[in-house]
C-alpha cells in the first residue's frame, strides 16, 4: 500500500517541526522522525485505528498529536497531523474539506 502525504498535512508536520527545534535544538528532528515512524506503521496497521469526523485516527506514541488519514484499496491519504492542544472546532472545520 502506498502513503500519500497532502500538503496541508506537509504544511502540519513541518511547522510543528519549527516549533519543536524552536523551543530545544534537536527536538524538531525528535518529532520529524517520531511522526514519520507512526506514518510508516500505517503499512501495517492502517484501517484499523479509531474513527473521527468520518477519517482513521492514529495517535502519535511519542508527541499529543492525532494523525488523520483515509484509505482504500491502493493509497493511505494522511490529511492531517494535528496538535491534541488545539481547539476540536478548528480540527473539525479543517476535515470537513475533504
Amino acid at each position: 500500500m502506498h502513503i500519500k502525504i497532502l500538503d496541508d498535512a506537509k504544511d502540519d508536520i513541518l511547522s510543528s517541526t519549527i516549533f519543536y527545534e524552536s523551543q530545544q535544538y534537536g527536538a524538531g528532528d525528535y518529532f520529524l522522525d517520531s511522526i514519520s515512524s507512526d506514518i510508516e506503521s500505517l503499512h501495517l496497521y492502517a484501517g484499523i485505528h479509531p474513527m473521527r469526523y468520518g477519517y482513521y485516527t492514529l495517535f502519535s506514541k511519542r508527541f499529543p498529536y492525532t494523525i488523520y488519514y483515509a484509505k482504500d484499496k491502493e493509497t493511505i491519504k494522511i490529511l492531517a497531523v494535528f496538535d491534541d492542544r488545539q481547539n476540536p472546532n478548528r480540527i473539525e472545520n479543517r476535515l470537513k474539506a475533504y
